[in-house]
């Protein structure tokens, strides 16, 4: 661009600030540049000199000063995030507009760091920013070994937003699980209170919960009440039966160990599930030997919300990780042969 030009902010680009503006507009121009364009008075808003950090709002007119064939040059990787990492998170993107983006969590990726978790969800948010100048912010997380939909925030006012959501209880999370034996009845609830396990690792690496009954839960010290629906979506014989669970509570390894509270643990789970545990009814425990029994079964399916800026309804639906999907292709479960969500009218 060789000559100065007016751009007028358009209706649907309200309560933006002026840089995150222009990065949208010239992706290809650094916000060091931004910045210093600002100091000089060289971008202005209806005429008056701004900062890169102030605001504009609809029928605004920016002043775009001459840009120079040195800003035409694509934006580099982000230093911190290699190649191969950022593409990999790029590719688990599932939705994505100005405000939100959801990923498809892949299963043994860690949301954050912790003891000896150097690769994470955060670390990698830096390749998730798209041309803005902030990466998205975590609203909530799921287990490391735990697959499928996972939220992010674009920018903080969206992130408090989502974060009150999910506190409010104003989402709906539906997973799907394999678990060992099939459920009586194949339909119900779960209230099983929970508390830390004592002997836990210092940064919560070897945390495990304990199930308390309902009764003892209003008397027993740091316990917290915790619900789980479930639904029993296909069996294979009596050996092992895929779910539908929703957690209505959002308590930590909660459907992992009200699944095994029922002696129904989910496939794969060492924590709540090994080998040698006895399950009740026709439960098999978490090991159904070979392959399948190596990775945890269980896959955040569906999320529900209202969109924190438009306000319009929003169900996004994450397909099941490969080691799942192999699973379901071997016992003859089809996704589309099942509600999305089981549980329509009973709420």
């Amino acid at each position: 661009m060789s000559a100065a030009m007016l751009i007028e902010v358009g209706p649907d680009e309200a309560d933006q600030r002026l840089d995150r503006w222009f990065r949208r507009r010239f992706p290809h121009v650094a916000q060091g540049r931004i910045e210093k364009m600002c100091r000089k008075g060289d971008i202005r808003v209806d005429g008056g000199r701004v900062k890169a950090s102030s605001h504009v709002t609809p029928g605004q007119t920016v002043r775009i000063p001459p840009l120079g064939e040195e800003d035409k040059r694509p934006a580099p990787l982000p230093t911190s995030v290699s190649r191969a990492d950022a593409e990999m998170i790029q590719s688990c993107v599932i939705y994505k507009d100005a405000h939100i983006i959801v990923l498809n969590k892949p299963a043994g990726l860690p949301c954050q760091g912790g003891s000896k978790q150097v690769r994470h969800i955060d670390g990698m948010a830096e390749a998730l920013t798209f041309g803005e100048i902030d990466k998205p912010r975590l609203v909530h997380r799921l287990d490391k070994d735990t697959s499928g939909v996972l939220i992010m925030a674009r920018t903080q006012r969206v992130a408090s937003a989502l974060t009150a959501a999910f506190r409010h209880r104003e989402t709906r999370k539906i997973y799907w699980a394999a678990v060992a034996g099939v459920p009586h009845p194949k339909m119900g609830t779960i209230k099983y209170g929970l508390i830390k396990a004592p002997g836990h690792g210092a940064q919560g690496e070897a945390e495990k919960m304990l199930c308390i009954h309902p009764r003892d839960v209003d008397t027993t010290e740091g316990a917290k009440r915790a619900t789980t629906d479930y639904a029993t979506l296909s069996a294979l014989g009596s050996r092992t039966a895929w779910m539908a669970l929703v957690p209505i509570t959002g308590r930590t390894h909660q459907l992992r160990a009200h699944m095994a509270e029922m002696g129904h643990p989910i496939i794969g789970d060492g924590k709540y599930g090994g080998s040698g545990q006895e399950n009740l009814g026709d439960g098999w425990g978490a090991q159904l030997g070979g392959e399948i029994s190596r990775k945890l079964h269980l896959h955040s399916r569906s999320l529900t919300l209202k969109h924190p800026v438009t306000g319009a309804m929003l169900t996004i639906t994450a397909p099941l990780p490969p080691h799942m999907q192999r699973t379901w292709d071997t016992f003859g479960w089809h996704p589309n042969d099942v509600l999305a969500d089981p549980f329509e009218g009973l709420r």
